[in-house]
């Protein structure tokens, strides 16, 4: 089934490579109207039917200025992120600060600049809005080792898409939270990189992070970006305030 967007201008954060690329891609081929971001706007070339942009979501004054650009849009879906590798005591006040700056505060930020608009294009069409928020199976949901202050990020994600769904729930605008286990991404290639020359060897490290996955394998981007596309679409009209597992049975 084709053109599930048709008419919906998305805006798409992170959209450089891993989940956030696939997004995009997904949402170009499924007809929307695309605005694709990244802080690296080198990774933004090749995305075609998208229009790119550099930005830096841990500025309030650069999301002002690209929503002013972009516009009120029908999507918003957040990507950006960070993965910080410790427990307590491996997390200084600068590593807590930048992980809630860019993990929660950057949703806030653009939910902020960006709601305005979808609650007037809600209003004007009579169709609803979508917020897609990116957290993790590391969260709330449950611990992970060596994940202290990512999960405190990604569990607090899962908060503000519970608060925003229900603030705005008779506006016409959902808010949902995508809760992702393992996935292969660049960003993950660099973490079994690093344990890789920790533990003897990427191979060796790629196995570990496999053997903890019940299905046996890590996911693919492209099917967190299928469940994305659900949420953006009015197939899920009636789906708000969620935290959707999509994990292959990590959280069970």
């Amino acid at each position: 089934m084709a053109g599930r967007l048709e008419g919906k201008r998305a805006v798409v954060t992170a959209a450089g490579q891993g989940i956030g690329r696939a997004i995009a891609e997904a949402f170009v081929a499924e007809g929307a109207e695309v605005f694709a971001s990244d802080v690296n706007p080198d990774l933004l070339a090749d995305l075609a039917g998208a229009d790119v942009a550099a930005l830096d979501v841990t500025s309030a004054e650069a999301i002002a200025s690209y929503a002013r650009q972009v516009g009120a849009i029908d999507v918003l879906v957040n990507v950006a992120g960070y993965v910080h590798h410790g427990t307590v005591l491996d997390c200084s006040e600068d590593d807590w600060d930048f992980s809630f700056d860019l993990n929660v505060k950057s949703m806030h930020r653009m939910i902020r600049m960006f709601l305005p608009g979808m609650l007037q294009r809600a209003a004007a069409s009579g169709i609803s809005a979508s917020i897609v928020n990116l957290s993790s199976g590391a969260s709330s949901i449950k611990a992970a080792p060596n994940r202290y202050v990512y999960g405190a990020t990604k569990a607090a994600v899962i908060g503000l898409t519970k608060s925003v769904g229900l603030d705005f729930v008779a506006r016409g605008i959902r808010c949902n939270a995508i809760c992702p286990g393992t996935v292969r991404s660049p960003s993950w290639e660099a973490r079994v990189e690093e344990l890789g020359r920790q533990i003897g060897g990427r191979d060796k490290a790629e196995e570990l992070f496999v053997s903890r996955q019940p299905m046996g394998r890590v996911g693919k981007p492209d099917e967190i970006a299928a469940l994305a596309v659900y949420l953006a679409s009015d197939e899920s009209a009636f789906t708000t305030g969620t935290a959707i597992p999509i994990d292959g049975g990590w959280t069970l």
